[in-house]
């Protein structure tokens, strides 16, 4: 009979939380479940602390969840890294894949133990300028390091001098039945006060102290003159975090009340209304390893403005599919954002609301995601090649 290979999955958390990685390692699970491939998966999460009863996470039956969320937090990484490496140690995994890099050093210990191969996953800012001697030495015996973008790749291939048959792309996905072109849904036109023709423009992002790199700070700078060309047009920021006091004072001090409306946290059933909501969602990043959000609003048919100096040119094809800007420059933001509403940007798929929607979903939708993984995983010899053991 054939023996099953076993593959664990360390991820911070999938259920409690729902950022960027978590999303990622989401559908990571997810794909993997579903490859045609025959090995058992053990999960270990470290923040979460049980299955939900509902969730959009697929749970198959012969994947087995542990939990580390229970422990205090001040106690929760030693807790953590004691179960991953003791089942490690117990169980001999033929792989052991890490969705976020800190997790990486402990794998690195494993294999020096016990020769466990071992991927990780590299998303942004944590995978730039690492400086940590013991991080560093993690990346340089990981058997693969998949990168969400080739931005990210890039950077770790120069910053890292890292073996470039070593790094390979995984690109972000999003979950395609959720997102749809619709029409400018009429309760949130009344809840904010709006016309149905008013030029809306969207971002979606934390609103953190840290995380200013996200553009929304240099969109407001924009308005002003964007109101010269468009004076109607009203700027919805969806967010929230212990940015928005300071924005709310930076709003009032320019006399921008009548024009921007901070939304708040939004439940998720609403988000694919606010993408249809608007005429054109911008987030003029420069900081971001990808940029999920990108992908949800060109699922809406919406033109996309981002960055030109991170990984959102990745999420943006280099500007097949919407605006690259200099992130730095208000003035190119404007003009811009002033283009795309006046219907007068160079990109024509931008103004073809199903044309781009199947683009996105074409590059970068779940089924996509789960062929590039399996590919992966097929090039890995050890999952390849069943062990056949006689009773």
């Amino acid at each position: 009979m054939i023996k099953k290979r076993n593959i664990h999955l360390w991820l911070p958390n999938i259920f409690e939380f729902r950022g960027g990685i978590q999303v990622y390692s989401s559908f990571l699970l997810n794909a993997l479940q579903t490859l045609p491939l025959s090995f058992n998966i053990e999960v270990f999460l470290k923040h979460d602390s049980s299955l939900p009863q509902n969730s959009d996470v697929l749970i198959d039956l012969d994947t087995q969840f542990h939990f580390a969320g229970a422990w205090p937090l001040f106690l929760r990484s030693p807790a953590f890294a004691t179960q991953i490496l003791s089942s490690g140690l117990r169980q001999r995994p033929d792989l052991v894949i890490c969705t976020h890099l800190n997790f990486t050093i402990a794998a690195h210990w494993l294999k020096r133990l016990a020769g466990i191969p071992y991927w990780t996953i590299a998303h942004g800012i944590e995978a730039w300028d690492i400086k940590r001697p013991a991080l560093k030495a993690a990346l340089h015996e990981a058997d693969r390091i998949l990168a969400v973008s080739g931005y990210t790749r890039d950077r770790l291939l120069r910053e890292q001098d890292l073996s470039p048959e070593k790094v390979s792309i995984l690109p972000n996905t999003f979950d395609t039945d959720r997102f749809w072109i619709g029409a400018k849904p009429s309760y949130l036109l009344e809840r904010h006060q709006l016309q149905p023709e008013q030029p809306v423009v969207l971002t979606v992002s934390r609103l953190s102290q840290n995380e200013s790199y996200k553009g929304y700070n240099k969109v407001l700078e924009a308005l002003s003159q964007i109101r010269q060309a468009i004076p109607n047009v009203r700027y919805i920021l969806v967010g929230q975090g212990d940015d928005r006091p300071r924005l709310e004072q930076w709003i009032a001090r320019h006399q921008l009340q009548d024009c921007v409306t901070l939304a708040g946290l939004i439940p998720d059933s609403e988000l694919c209304d606010y993408y249809n909501l608007c005429d054109v969602f911008a987030m003029p990043s420069h900081g971001e390893g990808f940029g999920i959000v990108y992908l949800e609003a060109m699922a809406c048919g919406k033109p996309t403005l981002a960055g030109d100096r991170d990984g959102a040119q990745d999420a943006l094809c280099h500007g097949a599919l919407g605006a690259l800007v200099n992130p730095d420059d208000s003035n190119a933001i404007a003009q811009t954002l002033i283009q795309i509403l006046q219907k007068t940007y160079p990109n024509p798929l931008m103004y073809q609301p199903e044309a781009l929607h199947q683009a996105v979903i074409d590059r970068f939708g779940f089924d996509r995601f789960q062929q590039t993984l399996s590919h992966q995983i097929q090039q890995f010899s050890n999952l390849i090649q069943p062990l056949e053991v006689f009773a």
